[in-house]
C-alpha cells in the first residue's frame, strides 16, 4: 500500500513537472527547448495514470504492471530525444546536427532490435517481456549517454549556464537513481534506499524548474570565460 509520503513525492513531481512547462511557454523557450518539454507533459500524464491505475486496479494487479512497463518505456525514448537535443545544442558550432540525429536513429534502432533478440525465442507474452527489456535497454543507453554528454562539455568548455545545468540535473539524477539501484542488489534489507528513485523523479522537475526561473538563456559562466581567455 502506498503512503502519505508516496502521494506527497507524487504531488509535489506533478506540480513541478507542469511548471516546468508553463515556465517555459511564459518566457518564450518552449519550441527552444521543446522536448525537454514534451518530455515533461508525458511524465506529468504519466504520474497522474499511475495514480488511476493504482486506486482503479491496485499497486501490485497486471493492469498496473502492463501501464508501468509501457509508459516507462515511452518515458525512456522521449528522454533519449532529449538527450539527444542537448547533444545538438553542445555541438552547434561544429555544425554537425544531422549526424547527430542519424547516429540516435541508428542506436536507438540498435537498441530496439537487440532488445528483441534477447526475447524472440520466448513466444509467450512476447510483446511485454519485449517492453520491459527495451525499457531497461534503453535506460541503460540514456544513462550512458548523459555521462558522455558532460565529459563533452567539461572537454569543450561549455560556458552556457543554463545547458549545464540542464544536463547536471539529469546526470545527479541518473547517478542518484543507478546507485540506489546497485546497494538495493547488495543490501536488499536497505529498505530507505527504495526512496531515492522516487525522491530524484522530484528533483529533476525541481532542478530544471528552478534552472529556467533563475537562469537567463544568454547567462554564461565567468569562470568559463577566464579560462577561454587564458587559453
Amino acid at each position: 500500500m502506498l503512503g502519505p509520503l508516496d502521494y506527497a513525492i507524487w504531488s509535489v513531481g506533478f506540480l513541478m513537472e507542469i511548471y516546468v512547462v508553463v515556465c517555459s511557454l511564459f518566457r518564450r523557450d518552449f519550441l527552444r527547448y521543446i522536448p525537454l518539454n514534451i518530455y515533461m507533459l508525458a511524465v506529468a500524464l504519466v504520474t497522474w495514470g499511475q495514480y488511476h491505475f493504482i486506486h482503479a486496479y491496485g499497486l501490485k494487479s497486471q493492469n498496473y504492471f502492463y501501464y508501468y512497463y509501457y509508459s516507462d518505456t515511452l518515458l525512456c525514448i522521449l528522454m533519449y530525444l532529449v538527450i539527444i537535443h542537448f547533444y545538438q545544442q553542445v555541438f552547434s558550432e561544429m555544425k554537425v546536427s544531422r549526424y547527430i540525429r542519424g547516429a540516435a536513429a541508428l542506436l536507438l534502432a540498435a537498441t530496439a532490435f537487440f532488445s528483441y533478440l534477447v526475447v524472440h525465442q520466448n513466444k509467450d507474452h512476447l510483446t511485454t517481456r519485449f517492453v520491459v527489456e527495451l525499457e531497461q535497454n534503453t535506460n541503460f543507453v540514456v544513462v550512458v549517454l548523459t555521462y558522455l554528454l558532460w565529459g563533452a562539455i567539461l572537454k569543450l568548455r561549455e560556458t552556457r549556464t543554463r545547458l549545464i545545468q540542464l544536463v547536471l540535473a539529469l546526470g545527479v539524477a541518473f547517478s542518484a537513481t543507478a546507485g540506489s539501484y546497485a546497494l538495493r542488489n547488495l543490501f536488499p534489507e536497505a529498505y530507505m534506499l527504495r526512496w531515492v528513485p522516487p525522491i530524484m523523479g522530484v528533483w529533476l522537475p525541481l532542478a530544471w524548474a528552478y534552472t529556467f526561473t533563475k537562469v537567463p538563456e544568454e547567462s554564461r559562466l565567468a569562470t568559463a570565460r577566464l579560462l577561454a581567455r587564458a587559453r
